[in-house]
């Protein structure tokens, strides 16, 4: 029998600077509502979805930086959403930013919860593979001060059984790193959850920018074919606070393909049917046990010292001729 899970991805719009918790997590409930009226068994929000991201901004004083931080998860703000769960029965995963008290330590994540349909958190994540940077570039039209802000995650690519699956969880830039979705499918991942908040523009290297939506799809499709897993992508769209970031919220089947995507940079859910049982003929194609050789994978060392560039020289002509 099939086993399967109705998956809401419940993209944000622009959440503004003066945006209140309350207010936000109010569009997040009416999305949960939504879901729950057609038939999902889980809804997914994004990266931290509770605010503007912050990141974007260069924040000199610590007591208005730990403003945008969580300092407890669920808090008085965020509550609502875990009652609202349990009362509609739906799952969900949130991102947020973390302020974690931890043996006399304060310490700042950028992090994400897993909650089942009773409103009980099932696991956390915590952002491991941090962009951008630390000093400030106020000449930049704007900053990524996520290496300023955050320090890396301590918990590594962990995995649930949860929603008659196994799932795990990663972050934003999390998901361009190939060893995320090996790891995640290494602990047997069939479903896997990401948020982001990605801008359309890279001021380091704008000639990049006309690729941004097509390698942020690519890195998730090779994810998916290459592990067998779902993956559902949810992103914070449209022009926030003059950052322009991309919407492409999608959900992806184990062959790769997307099999819904949003429409719109605004508040938008769509909605799929995933069969984690599809999950299997990719795992048993690439049958980890048998197939990785983990041995051979060892690093080659060049002795062919410095690449010298060949000088441009006229086409050969007798180039057919010596195939």
């Amino acid at each position: 029998m099939p086993r399967t899970i109705t998956i809401g991805a419940a993209q944000s719009g622009p959440v503004s600077r003066s945006e209140t918790r309350a207010e936000v997590v109010e569009r997040l409930l009416e999305q949960m509502r939504e879901a729950r009226r057609r038939d999902c068994d889980l809804v997914v929000f994004t990266e931290c979805a509770l605010t503007a991201f912050f990141a974007h901004w260069w924040i000199d004083d610590e007591h208005e930086l730990e403003a945008w931080f969580e300092k407890e998860m669920p808090g008085p703000e965020t509550k609502p959403l875990f009652d609202e769960a349990q009362r509609l029965q739906i799952g969900f995963h949130l991102g947020y930013a973390e302020l974690a008290t931890e043996s006399g330590r304060k310490r700042r994540f950028n992090s994400s919860v897993l909650v089942d349909k009773h409103g009980r958190i099932i696991g956390k994540h915590r952002k491991i593979h941090l962009p951008g940077h630390a000093d400030h570039r106020p000449h930049n039209p704007f900053q990524n001060l996520e290496k300023r802000y955050f320090r890396v995650g301590d918990l590594g690519f962990q995995t649930w059984q949860a929603f008659n699956g196994v799932v795990g969880m990663c972050i934003c830039n999390d998901r361009r790193w190939s060893e995320t979705y090996r790891l995640l499918a290494l602990g047997g991942a069939e479903l896997i959850l990401i948020g982001y908040n990605t801008p359309d523009h890279i001021p380091e290297h704008p000639e990049m920018d006309q690729h941004v939506g097509f390698q942020h799809q690519l890195c998730m499709q090779a994810g998916a074919y290459e592990n067998g897993c779902w993956i559902v992508a949810v992103a914070k769209a449209g022009v926030e606070e003059g950052v322009s970031q991309i919407g492409l919220t999608s959900i992806i089947a184990p062959s790769g393909q997307v099999v819904a995507e949003s429409k719109s940079l605004e508040d938008e859910l769509i909605v799929y049917e995933c069969d984690l049982d599809e999950t299997r003929a990719y795992k048993t194609l690439f049958d980890f046990q048998s197939n990785r050789k983990i041995e051979h994978y060892r690093p080659i060392t060049s002795t062919a010292g410095p690449v010298v560039p060949i000088a441009e020289e006229s086409p050969r002509q007798d180039t057919a001729e010596k195939l």
